[in-house]
């Protein structure tokens, strides 16, 4: 009954081919997204389905549609980090 009506509303929504590779993220919501890290916007990198923190030369993957903001799944896009944290012993 009234749990199905709710499922077919909830898929209408989507549009989503099955052909088209990732899923991508809904563009709407990366307006809002910032990095956990730096607080600052986030830059969506169709070609690697990411999104790219330019400062920290980060990039944070999407799986299925949904970023995985979490630092400790973020890779780095750039061989040496900015001279910030160059305070080590």
């Amino acid at each position: 009954g009234r749990a199905r009506h709710r499922e077919r509303d909830r898929d209408r929504g989507r549009e989503r081919d099955p052909g088209s590779g990732p899923a991508r993220p809904e563009p709407s919501l990366l307006r809002f997204l910032v990095c956990p890290l730096s607080k600052r916007p986030l830059r969506y990198e169709e070609a690697t389905n990411e999104l790219i923190n330019e400062e920290l030369g980060i990039a944070y993957p999407i799986v299925d549609g949904i970023p995985n903001m979490v630092p400790e799944a973020a890779r780095m896009t750039q061989k040496k980090p900015p001279a910030e944290d160059s305070e080590q012993p």
